[in-house]
């Protein structure tokens, strides 16, 4: 089990969006900002449309804990690399939720260097 309730993975799978404040080095969060999240199975995934450059990114890489808000949920989280033979499968996911926007938005948010960020959040 990934440590989410199923209500929690329901409820964060299925927002439009979710609001992601990655822990600064001092230990404050920075105001929260949105970004897609997918649920594949037991665990939610982020990644970076602006890919490794991506300042979010680059912060809860680095520091590997932060806040995240979604579908009613507030909770505080650790930032997990996501196992390479699961990257297929949350492309596949962001192909499915967020098909209505287009390929100018889903193309990006697919490619290897983006698909190489996703992070798994676990809850803490």
């Amino acid at each position: 089990m990934s440590g989410w309730t199923a209500t929690e993975l329901d409820q964060i799978g299925q927002a439009e969006e979710l609001q992601i404040a990655p822990q600064r080095p001092d230990g404050s969060l920075p105001p929260y900002l949105p970004i897609w999240v997918v649920r594949d199975g037991d665990d939610l995934y982020v990644r970076s449309y602006r890919g490794p450059r991506g300042k979010w990114y680059r912060t809860a890489h680095d520091q590997r804990q932060g806040r995240i808000k979604a579908g009613g949920v507030e909770r505080d989280v650790s930032f997990a690399d996501a196992p390479d033979d699961s990257l297929d499968a949350i492309s596949q996911a962001y192909e499915s939720k967020y098909a209505r926007y287009g390929r100018d938005y889903l193309d990006p948010m697919t490619a290897p260097d983006v698909a190489g960020t996703t992070l798994r959040l676990v809850p803490r």
